[in-house]
């Protein structure tokens, strides 16, 4: 499975941005999905994951509120809908792909090559 992350941009702070993430090959419904961020000397920090069988969904405490993942099977491709963005929420947006739920960056594979998300005050 290839990923392809986009939809990242400038935006004001309060304001939205939409990311996909577009999955090529095969996806099973075991799998986990999730999005992660890594600003400029950071580590990859997890954002959100959904079960692609369930739609079960899980956040990071930070963006809890303000961030929707979804996914749509027909296309094979996660959503990421970050509303109400924060100038701290500016980061390189990755998404990758896991066999169980968790938390680590290390245990996801196929990363996609992420989306700046820019948010200024």
């Amino acid at each position: 499975v290839q990923l392809q992350a986009s939809g990242g941009g400038l935006v004001q702070a309060g304001g939205s941005l939409r990311l996909s993430c577009a999955a090529s090959g095969r996806t099973f419904s075991s799998h986990v999905m999730g999005w992660f961020r890594q600003a400029p000397g950071e580590e990859r920090d997890f954002v959100a994951a959904i079960r692609w069988g369930t739609g079960g969904t899980y956040y990071a405490d930070s963006v809890k509120g303000r961030f929707t993942i979804s996914r749509d099977k027909a296309d094979n491709t996660v959503y990421l809908q970050m509303n109400s963005l924060k100038v701290e929420d500016t980061a390189v947006y990755f998404c990758g792909r896991a066999y169980e739920l968790t938390y680590a960056p290390a245990q996801y594979k196929s990363w996609g090559q992420g989306t700046q998300v820019t948010v200024s005050s």
